[in-house]
């Protein structure tokens, strides 16, 4: 009898190791392949028991085309890759691992705050070009007193709250899923999105991506941000509105921005705002630490392995499926 196959539909690791840790001693199959389309995965394949996945898109006619699939797992919090609707009505289980970089994204958030709000890399590569002369970066203001707008309060902006705290500022938050006892606990006050965006000096996004929240934040918002904010965006590229951006930033709307995610990734060579000296750019880095990517794999694996030993994942996302599966609760 042939083992399970497990299936990497996508991955830019150099080796599978910590998945192979995981899989391998439960007696099933892990097969890295390189996945783009739909086509691909119901090529490559065709026979997986369980697959984990990265960017591949797993749509109603992928499930539909895998026969064998009990389960998808995917690397990081966000899940917009799957189509939770259809696992379900398939009784096909889809996972994440909501928890596994909240010291590193709320780390970088902060660094990118700072680094805006202290022109950072401004300075850095006017000092490269050979001009030393702090006067290129008046002006600049003291972030202590400043106010932080949190869009959504889940764990990332909450450890980014306390640490926040730590810098003296003032936190905003807008999240219509979370009561304002919460936000209390964080010593941060519940307000609605337009008194966000009037009142914040900082807005950082943690906004996941759903049909909501897609552009969330565009050309009316921007209008009523103050002319010396910056948004931050360590969530979804998505609830920016980037053509808005742009213009808000050409148009003197908002002081500048931090982005470690946008819209399309990598951006086009022409895009302008890599020409921008208010905007910082990072290339979708701020969930990565050696021990954040060691965690992400090793719990994405689990997920898969739980479900073929017979188990309901520890990060099951789909929970109404649960009616149409003889699982064990762990």
């Amino acid at each position: 009898m042939s083992k399970p196959k497990v299936y990497v539909t996508d991955f830019e690791f150099p080796n599978l190791q910590y998945e192979e840790n995981v899989i391998l001693p439960i007696d099933a199959e892990l097969i890295g392949v390189q996945c783009k389309t739909e086509e691909d995965i119901i090529e490559k394949c065709k026979d997986a028991v369980g697959l984990i996945n990265q960017y591949a898109p797993i749509s109603r006619k992928v499930m539909e085309a895998l026969p064998n699939l009990k389960v998808v797992a995917r690397y990081g919090v966000g899940v917009n890759t799957i189509d939770l609707p259809a696992a379900t009505d398939l009784g096909i289980i889809a996972a994440n691992v909501p928890d596994y970089c909240m010291d590193e994204v709320s780390d970088h958030a902060m660094a990118l705050i700072l680094a805006c709000a202290r022109k950072v890399v401004l300075m850095n590569n006017e000092v490269k070009k050979g001009n030393w002369d702090y006067k290129v970066s008046i002006p600049l203001y003291r972030v202590r007193g400043k106010n932080l707008g949190l869009l959504s309060f889940g764990r990332i902006a909450q450890a980014l709250a306390k640490k926040a705290l730590a810098f003296g500022m003032n936190l905003l938050v807008f999240d219509p899923y979370v009561p304002e006892s919460v936000a209390k606990e964080y010593g941060a006050k519940l307000v609605s999105l337009e008194e966000l965006l009037k009142e914040a000096d900082f807005i950082s996004v943690h906004s996941p991506l759903t049909p909501e929240t897609e552009h969330m934040i565009s050309t009316k918002e921007f209008a009523m941000m103050k002319k010396s904010a910056f948004i931050i965006n360590t969530g979804r590229g998505p609830v920016i509105d980037e053509e808005a951006l742009k213009q808000a930033l050409g148009e003197g709307l908002i002081a500048g921005a931090g982005l470690d995610v946008l819209e399309i990734e990598p951006p086009a060579a022409e895009n302008p705002l890599l020409k921008m000296d208010n905007v910082v750019i990072n290339p979708h880095v701020a969930w990565y630490s050696v021990e954040a990517e060691a965690e992400l794999r090793t719990k994405t694996a689990r997920n898969v392995a739980e479900v073929l030993q017979g188990y309901f994942p520890k990060y099951l996302v789909n929970k109404d499926v649960k009616v149409k599966l003889q699982l064990k609760e762990q």
